[in-house]
């Protein structure tokens, strides 16, 4: 079997509608499916998946009065496993680094507040979060990859203390 990329991302949510309207009128995600499971124990989960670009989605259930599902929790992942913002997050293609400026100049148009410009030398990338709670990412490749990538091993030191610039959404 070939593997053609990601299919979909599940994720949860306690407000679909809320979420619904930052990936539709925020991000320019098309609503590609909307359904609701009821279950015949009671409760029901309404689901929604959106295009990301290419075909690929991004979906969220949103559980109500499901037995054994607690009613409020974190959706935002990390805060839930006791770990920084930037473990679980999700990246977008910008497709260029044109684009991913002009993404910033968007977002922060529409009152989402996102990092500076990140360098991470091999891409450039913006951070922001969701309604949930999420650290998202639109990121821009800068060069072509190559084996000397994955040889060099590359290292760098950073500061679980200090600010993170992939967290550092202060006046900007």
């Amino acid at each position: 079997m070939t593997t053609k990329g990601v299919s979909h991302i599940g994720l949860s949510t306690l407000d679909l509608d809320r979420t619904r309207a930052f990936y539709e009128d925020v991000l320019g995600f098309k609503l590609v499916v909307w359904e609701q499971m009821n279950f015949e124990e009671g409760g029901r989960i309404r689901h929604a998946f959106f295009d990301c670009g290419d075909g690929q989605l991004i979906a969220f259930m949103e559980p109500r009065d499901i037995q054994g599902i607690p009613a409020e929790f974190h959706a935002g992942i990390n805060r839930g496993l006791g770990l920084p913002d930037m473990f679980y997050h999700f990246a977008f293609d910008a497709g260029s680094v044109d684009a991913l400026h002009a993404k910033r100049a968007e977002l922060l148009g529409k009152g989402v507040k996102v990092t500076p410009i990140v360098d991470h030398e091999w891409m450039q990338s913006i951070y922001f979060k969701d309604p949930n709670g999420l650290l998202l990412e639109f990121a821009a490749q800068t060069r072509p990859l190559t084996e000397a990538d994955v040889r060099a091993g590359r290292r760098f030191t950073v500061s679980m203390r200090g600010r993170s610039p992939v967290t550092d959404f202060r006046d900007h």
